[in-house]
């Protein structure tokens, strides 16, 4: 697998949308949000997203340039209809008009429809931290295909519905949760076919309703509730994203024929001042989690790590030695640059 400096993917990304028709500013916001999540160790919401919303773009289930209309808003509110803008300009926008309207009100929320994938969730929360905030995203795929089965079902009738939160503190990295309420994100299966590898037995059910270590047995199957045995635990969450972020934004439930992805959102931030002094809070949450970094290692770990220390430590390795883009992917993208006229990296 080629590994490639962030930069340079970043250059990669941003060229190949916009030879495919996407306005150069969003080309960079798409292209620096799908790397950024290479970095963070995502590598399923990262550059091995571009074909596909190039495809999108090119059936017109993306539709670059589009409006960000205010449907209806208060204070502390607001209804965005993204008309079927790139889900990371949409979301982006949305996240920071909530962050706004929390600095004067001390609190905000946003519910958002009608726009593309938004990619990893995290990268909204964390725009509230960085601004001595509380954030939290979550999002469910509106009424385009399911993939996650319902705990004790064997059909998808549920999305992977993802929830982030994300925290100020005085942490070198971001003190951040940020995951799918199945088993595993759906890109995580799709990464593992790509690069020719077997999947964790209790990810995923195929057709008959068997696990499988296969990752193309998803075709057909489905993906598990997070949770293993106590999968009801993750339905119920995934069944609250779908609540929040698709009734509540007026998506529905159920599947679409179309088939077009529709990421609802619903965002929130929380001023922290309004209820402790932000200093103050900052380094509290930074002692608690050196707190939980001091739990005696259990048999076979190599240690406690606090939320999003993973993540942290992966931006720290890959924006030094790079990022390894798995073969198929890096194929995908050569024939795109060989049809849009794009400079490959070397």
């Amino acid at each position: 697998m080629p590994k490639i400096q962030a930069e340079a993917l970043r250059v990669l990304g941003r060229a190949l949308l916009v030879a495919n028709g996407v306005p150069e500013e969003e080309a960079a916001t798409v292209a620096r949000h799908v790397v950024n999540a290479n970095l963070a160790g995502h590598d399923s919401h990262g550059m091995i997203m571009v074909p596909n919303y190039i495809e999108r773009v090119q059936a017109g289930h993306i539709v670059p340039g589009a409006l960000f209309t205010i449907v209806q808003e208060s204070p502390t509110t607001t209804v965005v209809d993204g008309n079927w803008g790139f889900g990371y300009v949409i979301n982006e926008r949305a996240m920071a008009l909530t962050i706004e309207k929390a600095e004067k009100n001390n609190i905000a929320a946003t519910t958002v429809f009608r726009q593309g994938h938004v990619g990893r969730l995290a990268s909204y929360p964390l725009m509230a931290a960085k601004a001595g905030m509380i954030g939290m995203a979550w999002a469910d795929s509106g009424r385009s295909p399911k993939g996650v089965a319902p705990f004790g079902g064997r059909e998808a009738r549920l999305g992977t519905n993802p929830w982030a939160i994300a925290v100020p503190s005085n942490l070198n990295g971001p003190f951040c949760m940020d995951f799918a309420t199945s088993a595993v994100a759906m890109g995580k299966i799709k990464l593992a076919e790509a690069r020719g590898q077997e999947i964790p037995l209790g990810w995923v059910v195929d057709k008959d309703g068997d696990l499988t270590t296969d990752p193309a047995g998803i075709k057909g199957g489905a993906l598990m509730p997070l949770g293993g045995t106590e999968g009801y635990k993750g339905t119920a969450l995934a069944a609250m994203g779908e609540i929040f972020c698709g009734i509540l934004t007026g998506l529905g439930f159920g599947v679409e024929p179309t088939g077009r992805h529709n990421d609802g959102c619903f965002l929130i931030a929380i001023k922290v001042d309004a209820f402790r002094p932000l200093l103050t809070f900052r380094q509290e949450v930074a002692d608690f989690a050196n707190y939980l970094k001091d739990t005696p290692p259990a048999k076979g770990s190599q240690g406690v790590l606090y939320p999003g220390e993973v993540e942290h430590r992966a931006e720290q390795a890959r924006s030094s030695a790079g990022i390894e883009i798995e073969d198929a992917t890096w194929q995908k993208l050569g024939a795109l640059a060989a049809a849009g006229g794009v400079a490959m990296p070397e």
